[in-house]
Order: structure tokens, then C-alpha cells, then sequence
């Protein structure tokens, strides 16, 4: 008969336990996943390009709004309203005199679509047009000369009332495409707001009523449409004398193109002073930007001539290259628990030739769980918006993390045991 051994029985226990042990213990150390490094995010590097806002004047209310260029070179319409690169003065809407003549050709196109070149339906002047036009002239408003019983094509009204300012002919217009200025009027404020306009309305088709106001904002964003559109460029592009047949038209439009600058709408009425709407570029090379711009409410051509030539030096020395992101910048690091470390970098450039106006936003960045890995790996992706609008790119390691030894597994069990459960969690 055996007798029991309380010291054995403990030694063969401790054995069994010590067994278990490193048959757990082993394989949760070094077979089980590894903690994922800590991440801390780094000041982005400083921006290379000064900032250079766009001069825009105190007074009135005023706007620029950046342009997309096709590789022809053409302006594209925009499809939504403009973000404003930099707004001037009120953020009330102001009256807005002749642009919204620009309103009243683009709301007319809307309704009465014509391609570049082709000269539309012919329009029968009436009486009202005709009265309309001694009436004007009598109130010493712009106004060109028609007879009743003339015919003019859409295309020639459009070309009067854009490059000639004409009165009459956009009253003419307007009643030709709605049948009635008032009827005009209820089409054009709810295209306006259509267009997501909500600061900017018409009370006629000219701009002399007080009650057509309008933001530098929401201009900005008329003369994009205006630039964008094939009839109105293209009527702009020619001279006045382009109005075939007709008596002669004063261009009021252009205003100082040795800036780069094509004059869309100018014009003054005592309520609203001198209003400008146009677009503008920059050229370097085979490279342009190009803007749009509202200025309303300046007290004298003087002034406008003065604000136009500050705005066009603050875009020369704000225009440029921007390494919006820059290739090996960094914006985060990862520091792992046995010591090697790495920093997520800017894996591709991405620079944009635009207007630096302003400091980019705080970087938007998404990342993966980082272990181990080598120099290159992809990690995560970074994003900045600026006034050349978004641009982002993917973050990869700058040099390699590599994943640690069995000493260090062995020796550390409590990350690893906890990287192990929340694996499992």
C-alpha cells in the first residue's frame, strides 16, 4: 500500500501548472498579435507660399471666386454657386444697376436656348418697344435706337442690351421670351433661386430699380455663368460693330484688358454707383487661373480703376504653384511598444496652380492600424481643403517597423496578452 507524499503531490502539481503555463504562455507571447503602434499627429509643416488675400474694396460689396479652365482654354459654367476665394465690404445685398442685364440674358437663355453662332428666332419691335426707347432716351438712360415694325434676332437683342447696355432692348427681351416684364421678373427670382442665389433678386430687367440687389458672392458666381455661357462669351469676344445692320453700339463692357481682364457688366446708376462684373487671368507659361469677380457700389471710375489694379497685384503675387501637399512631408508618427518607430509621409505631391489666399484647413487624416512594416507601406490618407480647393493624398511609412523578437515577446506579456483579447473582442 502506497503512503501519500504531500511533497511530491506539490511538486508534481507546480510541475503541471509550470507545464500548462508555458503551453499557454508560449504560444499567446509569441504567436499572438502583436499591439498596434501608439499614433501621435504631428504640426503640419508650414506653408512654402505666402498668403496673398485678394485686394477687394471696404466699400459696397465685392467677391472673387475662382474659374475652371478647360484644356481649349474656355471658362466652364459652374454647376453650383461659387465659393467666394475672398469677399469685400457689405454682406448685404446692394443695388446692383446693369448686371442685372447679365441676369436677364442668362435667365432669357434658360428659357430660349441659342448655340454659339446661331442667331435665333427673329422678334418683331412692337410699339412698347419702340416707346420703350423714347422713353428711356427722354430719361437720359442708355438706350439704343429701334423703330416699331423692325425685326431683330434674339441673338442681336442679347447683343444691345450685353454690350450696348441697352435699356429697351432688355425690356424688349424680356417681354419677348415671358410676355411681360412682371412675368420676367417671377421667372428670373425663381431661377435665382435655383441657382442657390438666395442673397440676390430682381425687381426688373434693367437694374435701374433700387429693388434689383444683389452680394458680391452671388455675383461672382453671374459673371461665372455669364463667362461660362458659349452665346454670351462669344458676344463679348466681338466687337460692337458686330451688330450687323444695326445703328451703332457703344462697347461698355470692356474695361482694362491689358490686366487680363474681360469686362462682363459696367454701369452706374445714382443708387447702386459704379458696379462691375467681369473675369480676370493669370498666365505663366502654359499655365492660367482664372476668376471671376463682382465689385458693387464704388463711388467713381476712379476708385474702380484704383481697386481693379490692387485686386490684379494681389492676384499676381497670391497666384502660383502650391505644394498643397508635398511629397515626404510629415503628418503623423507611430511609435511601437518594443522601440522601432516611423512617420506617416506624403506619398505624392499634389500641387495646384491657384490663388493662395489663405492658410489651408487642418488636415483630414484616416488611418490603419500600423504593426510592422516596411518603408512605403500605405497607412492612411491625409486631405487638406484651401482656396485651390481639395487635394489629398496617401500617407506611407518612412522607413521600416519591424516586428520584434522572440526575447521581447517573452518578456512583455501583458501587451501582448492584451492585444491578444482585444483581437478577440
Amino acid at each position: 500500500m502506497s503512503r501519500f507524499r504531500p511533497g511530491r503531490f506539490i511538486g508534481v502539481l507546480l510541475g503541471t501548472v509550470a507545464i500548462l503555463a508555458v503551453g499557454v504562455y508560449g504560444p499567446a507571447t509569441l504567436l499572438g498579435p502583436l499591439p498596434a503602434a501608439t499614433v501621435t499627429l504631428l504640426p503640419p509643416p508650414a506653408a512654402e507660399a505666402n498668403v496673398s488675400p485678394p485686394a477687394l474694396p471696404v466699400a459696397g460689396t465685392s467677391a472673387v471666386a475662382a474659374l475652371t479652365v478647360n484644356d481649349s482654354g474656355t471658362i466652364e459654367a459652374p454647376t453650383a454657386a461659387l465659393p467666394p476665394i475672398a469677399t469685400g465690404g457689405s454682406a448685404e445685398p446692394l443695388p446692383l444697376a446693369s448686371i442685372a442685364k447679365v441676369i436677364t440674358a442668362l435667365v432669357v437663355l434658360d428659357a430660349k436656348p441659342l448655340a454659339a453662332g446661331e442667331a435665333g428666332p427673329a422678334v418683331t419691335l412692337t410699339t412698347a418697344d419702340y416707346q420703350g426707347y423714347l422713353d428711356y432716351t427722354a430719361n437720359g438712360a442708355r438706350a439704343v435706337t429701334v423703330f416699331q415694325g423692325e425685326v431683330w434676332s434674339e441673338q442681336e437683342l442679347l447683343q444691345a442690351m450685353l454690350l450696348g447696355s441697352s435699356n429697351n432692348h432688355a425690356d424688349t427681351i424680356a417681354r419677348w421670351a415671358f410676355g411681360s416684364v412682371d412675368a420676367y421678373v417671377t421667372a428670373a427670382n425663381t431661377w435665382l433661386t435655383k441657382q442657390g442665389f438666395e442673397d440676390t433678386s430682381v425687381a426688373d430687367a434693367t437694374g435701374l430699380d433700387d429693388a434689383s440687389v444683389g452680394t458680391g458672392a452671388d455675383l461672382a458666381t453671374v459673371a461665372g455663368l455669364a463667362a461660362g455661357s458659349p452665346v454670351i462669351s462669344e458676344i463679348l469676344e466681338n466687337p460692337a460693330s458686330a451688330l450687323a445692320g444695326r445703328r451703332g453700339v457703344d462697347n461698355t463692357t470692356a474695361y482694362l484688358p491689358e490686366e487680363g481682364i474681360t469686362g462682363i457688366s459696367r454701369s452706374y446708376t445714382d443708387a447702386a454707383g459704379v458696379c462691375f462684373l467681369f473675369t480676370a487671368r493669370i498666365v505663366d507659361g502654359d499655365q492660367t487661373f482664372a476668376f471671376s469677380g463682382a465689385i458693387v457700389g464704388e463711388p467713381d471710375y476712379d476708385t474702380l480703376d484704383a481697386d481693379l489694379l490692387a485686386l490684379m497685384a494681389s492676384a499676381r503675387d497670391g497666384v502660383g504653384d502650391l505644394p498643397v501637399l508635398k511629397q515626404g512631408d510629415k503628418y503623423v508618427r507611430f511609435d511601437t511598444a518594443w522601440g522601432p518607430s516611423a512617420a506617416g509621409v506624403v506619398g505624392v505631391s499634389k500641387t495646384r496652380y491657384a490663388w493662395q489666399a489663405a492658410t489651408p484647413t487642418e488636415p483630414d487624416i484616416t488611418l490603419d492600424p500600423v504593426v510592422s512594416g516596411r518603408e512605403g507601406k500605405v497607412v492612411g490618407r491625409i486631405a487638406v481643403t484651401g482656396t485651390a480647393g481639395e487635394a489629398s493624398s496617401a500617407l506611407e511609412l518612412d522607413s521600416t517597423i519591424s516586428a520584434p523578437g522572440p526575447g521581447w515577446r517573452l518578456t512583455h506579456p501583458i501587451p501582448l496578452i492584451t492585444a491578444l483579447i482585444d483581437s478577440r473582442g
